[in-house]
């Protein structure tokens, strides 16, 4: 049975099994409230695919400190263990 989180999650079942798959509270209530979380997207360019500028953008988006003094692998690598 899937536990009720409140208004801060909207897509409990979604967000347990993010948890259950050893993400962090933040990245998977970011995921679980994202529209259509339950849908399966692939639309976005990989990582190594992107500019430093867009991955820049995309760290500021979800409040990765420091990314400005990272180069393109740190970054890349902070992104995906954020």
């Amino acid at each position: 049975m899937t536990k009720d989180h409140g208004d801060s999650i909207k897509n409990d079942e979604k967000y347990e099994a993010l948890r259950d798959e050893g993400m962090s509270k933040e990245k998977a209530a970011r995921i679980a409230n994202t529209k259509n979380s339950g849908k399966k997207g692939g639309n976005s360019k990989k990582y190594e695919d992107r500019t430093k500028k867009e991955l820049d953008k995309k760290a500021k988006e979800i409040g990765i400190e420091g990314y400005s003094k990272m180069d393109k692998d740190e970054l890349i690598q902070k992104l995906r263990d954020h």
